[in-house]
């Protein structure tokens, strides 16, 4: 494979992972699994959302690659594939905490302004 066709697959991968960020319901999923391993229906008491959304979810999540999935008997647990992916996740919430606390702080300097 060439050097440009394997940049652009990964830009392609890139993409893809990245499109699971897109959905709040999937970044709840993927917080919830760093402490381990679930199955739909942890999930589903965990997040307070029917069965049907958390599976949806969850069958995204692994087309994607993100999760995998092994079976006990009746259940399915699922697990993050590559937990590396979670420093990537708590990057992005970190510059979103930021970003509000920031835009806190502008709406705090307003407010004393027009309170002079």
């Amino acid at each position: 494979m060439a050097r440009k066709e394997a940049e652009r697959l990964i830009y392609e991968m890139h993409a893809q992972v990245c499109s699971v960020f897109s959905n709040a319901k999937r970044l709840e999923i993927i917080h919830l699994l760093r402490e381990g391993e679930k199955t739909a229906g942890d999930l589903t008491k965990e997040m307070g959302i029917p069965k049907t959304n958390v599976s949806q979810q969850l069958t995204i999540l692994r087309d994607k690659g993100i999760l995998t999935a092994r079976r006990e008997g009746q259940r399915i647990y699922y697990r993050l594939a590559f937990p590396k992916m979670l420093k990537a996740y708590d990057l992005l919430r970190q510059v979103l905490i930021e970003r509000l606390q920031e835009q806190g702080d502008v709406a705090a300097r307003i407010r004393g302004k027009c309170h002079e």
